[in-house]
């Protein structure tokens, strides 16, 4: 294999390789002789937290530079929706209602995806959660128009793997929640939210935090279907008390179809970052 590096130094890799190969001694079978990067147990130590840390910010990092994806349609959702074909099966009949927001998700994921495809896939890309539900939906529209769609999966307790919709060389998988939610963001054009749990509800509010607080752009932000969300959450309530301000009830808007959604997005002009929080 010819060596691409500008560098006089052999290469990391063929080292792992060559160390593979050394003699069997009690001297080589000792973890101290493994190389440090090539040594999980080692990797995996309390104190190379830090390192871990960094190596999940920056894979996925890498990889989207790689494969030049600029900005991304974030979608964000309840894994329990059911497919319309298998709503009978929900476990709740509320969840069986909600079950047309997965047609929803892949609709919209098809219209951002068709113009993402005019970019080569460099802007526009669907990202999820890598998950079922509302995260499948987003994943398997984008695969209806031949696109590309990133996925954002973790490691959980329970056995679980990602919806087999998501762009293979695209799909992640993350230890930390909290490099996987710099993920979502980091290149996000647009935030979807669609009915969803305790997941669901913590993404949606730490975005929102993040506009609110200046500490973001401001881009359009959308909850799919109002009846849930205004049953859910008492926004007036939280305005009315001064816990947030009036004015926090203008970051986001309500939407009911993928259509109404995509022309937000088309029409919305780029708005730079809050200078000041209001009520304070």
């Amino acid at each position: 294999m010819k060596d691409h590096r500008n560098s006089p130094f052999r290469d990391a890799g063929l080292d792992r390789s060559t160390a593979s190969h050394v003699p069997d001694t009690a001297q080589t079978r000792s973890p101290s002789y493994r190389l440090a990067f090539a040594d999980d147990d080692f990797l995996c130590r309390e104190e190379l937290r830090p390192v871990r840390l960094q190596l999940e910010l920056l894979k996925p990092q890498l990889m989207l530079d790689e494969h030049q994806i600029e900005s991304t349609i974030v979608l964000f959702g309840g894994a329990r929706i059911p497919r319309p074909a298998n709503k009978d099966s929900a476990r709740t009949s509320t969840l069986a209602e909600l079950s047309h927001f997965y047609e929803e998700a892949r609709d919209f994921a098809r219209l951002m995806t068709r113009k993402s495809i005019q970019t080569n896939c460099k802007e526009y890309v669907i990202a999820t959660g890598g998950g079922p539900g509302v995260m499948e939906a987003g994943n398997r529209g984008a695969a209806d128009e031949g696109g590309k769609s990133i996925g954002l999966n973790i490691v959980l307790p329970h056995e679980q793997a990602p919806n087999e919709f998501v762009t293979p060389e695209l799909c992640f998988n993350f230890h930390y929640f909290a490099i996987r939610k710099m993920h979502f963001l980091m290149r996000a054009r647009a935030i979807c939210v669609f009915p969803g749990g305790f997941g669901t509800l913590d993404e949606m509010f730490e975005s929102l935090t993040l506009i609110q607080t200046g500490r973001m752009d401001r881009v359009p932000f959308l909850l799919f279907g109002r009846a849930f969300w205004e049953k859910i959450i008492n926004w007036d309530a939280l305005s009315d008390a001064g816990t947030i301000s009036p004015e926090d009830l203008d970051l986001f808007r309500f939407v009911e179809t993928a259509e109404e959604a995509a022309e937000i997005i088309e029409n919305w002009d780029p708005a730079p970052p809050r200078s000041d929080i209001p009520g304070r």
